[in-house]
């Protein structure tokens, strides 16, 4: 985080809890609001890996402000992929009641019955919800979400070692940094990336056209040093890799804290447009207390601060007048049109696409079909040995009982 935003943050911070305006703190000293009564509610709020303001570098802490001001506390945990929050949920014994999505998972939530409706009269600070955000593709009537941030997806490279200029997916190919290439591990960003290389939709439900994304991510996979999520700061902050696509807010923290580390936006091909989203769990313990987070996060002067520490950019104006000026003209934050022209975003594919998707990935991962069989043979193999040995010990001692 760059000198002016520690700054910036600082001072949104101080005006939240003091609660008065930036002007009347420089005039009089103001004691700090008493702190709600605890109100014995703990709601579970799952949301991605660093992606919430937490009190670090002087910025503001939200979920401890949050309790401060409302008496709720917050048990918070994060997860790296929707899949694996899909899982989670899919699974049943999860116990969330605020959980952050993407587009296109919610809109999979929402048709498999695993969202509540949610009520809007407790959550007023909707009102500061941007139109172009409201009654999305994933959620046509607007009941079951409220936009959390947006951003598009892009490459980190090493100034370093990768001297070339960065405008096409392709140089995620370049066998010139075999060894030094990050992936995505999901399947719908991974599988995105080379859709775009071939000019193919996101979502397209061509069969051929995925089974031609999937062949040239196996022909990439030897160049790939891993398929991570979070681990690309740790990878790119030590020069241990030198190119890795991931989420453009994600720039605040390895760009500014790390000279040697870029990031641009492929303009050849486009890239994706994403939406994360607040939503409710189907069966949610405490819905009244969950939809009083979502409508505290939306509160322009919280959601200001927030983005401002996550590096995301804010459904809502009236957060973004608040942010620094560097902010708010920076391209990487929030780009020029032709780059969100040339973006796509994800929606929820039909269930035979879905399963053919999962069928490649594991394939891409593995290999290819030839080890899949091979591993299958091995695991039946080990079966196989299993069930000789319990028949082995059966009879054993049954000979010696006679």
């Amino acid at each position: 985080m760059t000198f002016q935003k520690r700054i910036a943050a600082l001072l949104t911070a101080a005006v939240l809890i003091l609660g008065m305006p930036v002007s009347a703190m420089a005039t009089e000293e103001t004691p700090e609001e008493e702190a709600a009564p605890k109100r014995g509610v703990t709601i579970n709020v799952y949301n991605w890996g660093e992606y919430i303001s937490n009190g670090v570098d002087d910025t503001l802490d939200v979920n401890a402000e949050f309790t401060r001001r409302t008496g709720i506390d917050v048990n918070y945990t994060t997860f790296d992929t929707n899949e694996s929050l899909y899982s989670k949920l899919a699974g049943g014994g999860a116990n969330y009641d605020v959980i952050v999505p993407s587009d296109y998972m919610v809109s999979k939530l929402l048709q498999e019955g695993y969202l509540e409706k949610l009520n809007f009269d407790s959550i007023p600070n909707f009102q500061y919800i941007d139109e172009q955000y409201r009654n999305p593709d994933y959620d046509p009537t607007n009941e079951y979400s409220v936009p959390y941030t947006w951003g598009v997806v892009g490459v980190f490279y090493n100034k370093n070692y990768v001297q070339e200029t960065v405008d096409s997916w392709s140089i995620l190919w370049n066998p010139d940094y075999a060894g030094k290439i990050l992936m995505f591990d999901n399947p719908r960003d991974s599988f995105g990336i080379a859709q775009k290389r071939l000019d193919y939709s996101f979502n397209s439900t061509n069969e051929k056209e995925w089974e031609d994304a999937a062949a040239l991510l196996k022909e990439q996979k030897p160049l790939v040093q891993a398929y991570v999520m979070d681990q690309i700061f740790d990878k790119m902050a030590s020069g241990d890799a030198w190119l890795a696509p991931y989420y453009a807010g994600d720039a605040a923290t390895l760009v500014d804290d790390n000279p040697d580390i870029g990031f641009a936006i492929p303009t050849k091909e486009g890239t994706n447009f994403f939406v994360d989203a607040l939503c409710i769990p189907k069966g949610a313990k405490h819905k009244k207390e969950a939809e009083e987070y979502i409508n505290f996060l939306c509160d322009p002067e919280i959601a200001a601060a927030n983005v401002d520490y996550i590096g995301y950019s804010t459904p809502e104006t009236a957060a973004k007048e608040l942010l620094p000026e560097e902010t708010v003209e920076n391209p990487i934050f929030y780009p020029p049109k032709e780059i969100l022209d040339n973006s796509e975003v994800f929606v929820n594919l039909p269930e035979e696409t879905s399963i053919l998707l999962d069928k490649l990935w594991a394939e891409v991962k593995m290999g290819g079909p030839g080890e899949t069989a091979t591993l299958v043979a091995v695991l039946a193999g080990f079966l196989l040995l299993y069930l000789a040995i319990v028949i082995y010990k059966k009879r054993k001692a049954k000979r010696e009982l006679q």
